[in-house]
Parts: C-alpha cells; structure tokens; sequence
C-alpha cells in the first residue's frame, strides 16, 4: 500500500527540479511579452493622413501609447533582471519553488494587457491602478519566490542572509515608490505615469548618487 505514495512522492522531489528549463521559459515568456508591448503602436493609417500636418497630430495621439510602451519595457526588463538574479544564486530548484515561478510568469503575461488599457485609458484612475496593481503582484511573488527559496535552503548557504536581505530591501523600498507613484493620480494620472517612469529609470540606470544607487 506504501509504494503509490512512495512514488508520488519520489515524482514530486523530482518535478521542477531544472534551473535552466525554469530560466529558458522566463526567458521565451519575457520575450514574447516585451514583443507584444510594441503591437500596441499602430501605425497612423491611409486614410488618416493625408498630409505632413495629418501625419504629425496622429503621431502626436501615439504619444500615450509611446510613453506607456517605454515605461512597460522598462518594467519587464527589471523585473526579468529581478528574475534572472535570484535563479543566478540559487543551488537548486524544486517543485514548489518552479511554480510559485510560473504563477509570477503569469502576471508577466498580463503586462501587455495592462499596458494597453493604460494607453488607451491614461486619463483614468481605475486604468493606473489595474497597471500599478500588476506591478505590485509581480513584486510580491518575486519576493515569495525568494522568501521560499530561503525557506527550503535552495540558495548558496554561505550568501542566503545577504540574497534574501537584498531582495527584501529592493522589493521594499521599489513597491513603496509605486504606491506613492500611483497615490499621485489623486491628482493627475500623468503625474503618477511620470513617478513611474522615473523610479523604473533609476533602477534601470543605477546611477551612481549615493541616495539613488542605494534604492
């Protein structure tokens, strides 16, 4: 009677124990996502332009959608470096740990989607929020990917106290930055968008001023 279970759990230690299948598929989810982001810059039609000045006020009606393409690659290239760093410290992977990945690759996909309702939307609070609240769940399942991985000793255990003490402070301080980004469209929503921008190009960058490169 003991055997089944004995196998189920031999199937389960096994399951999800690649670091580098885990890593090819982020990489190929990420890829796709960032391509996706760039559908949503239509090229002005024929029938829109007819001339030099029809053709600059359609690109001037592009520039949402510009500056929300921008600010989304933006944050699918911090949060896959975000990604790509903590796999890059760890051991080993395991079937847990593999799927509380996949779900954060999930809300990976759904970028494009928010990215779209912001441009098309940007003058609405509830958009920004759908986009901010994106942002947040991507943030809070890196950090309960490494939480876990710290839990069940997947990391190098000589480094574990500083990864997991690094990741806590960015995702910390970065989801803290958002949330006061997004309080601004109290305001305006764009003053809220501009934050953003700013704050995905601080990390983005890392410039070397003290207060900034320590975020």
């Amino acid at each position: 009677m003991s055997q089944p279970d004995e196998q189920s759990r031999y199937y389960n230690e096994l399951a999800g124990s690649s670091l580098h299948r885990l890593s090819g598929l982020s990489d190929g989810i990420f890829a796709v996502a960032m391509t996706l982001l760039v559908l949503a810059l239509a090229v002005p039609t024929i029938q829109e332009v007819k001339n030099d000045s029809d053709l600059a006020q359609a690109l001037l009606n592009l520039v949402p959608s510009l500056v929300t393409y921008f600010m989304s690659f933006l944050t699918l290239g911090i949060f896959w470096v975000g990604q790509q760093t903590q796999l890059s410290q760890l051991e080993r992977s395991n079937r847990d740990y593999t799927w509380i990945n996949l779900a954060f690759l999930l809300f990976v996909t759904i970028v494009p989607f928010s990215t779209s309702l912001l441009a098309n939307h940007y003058q609405l609070r509830l958009a920004l929020i759908e986009y901010w609240l994106n942002i947040l769940v991507l943030g809070a399942l890196i950090l309960a990917a490494a939480e876990y991985a710290a839990r069940a000793r997947l990391f190098n255990q000589a480094n574990q106290a500083t990864i997991i003490g690094a990741v806590r402070r960015r995702v910390y301080i970065a989801q803290s930055l958002y949330l006061l980004a997004t309080l601004l469209c109290v305001i305006d929503t764009r003053l809220s968008i501009g934050l953003i921008v700013a704050i995905q190009l601080n990390y983005a960058i890392a410039p070397r001023i003290p207060l900034l490169h320590r975020l």
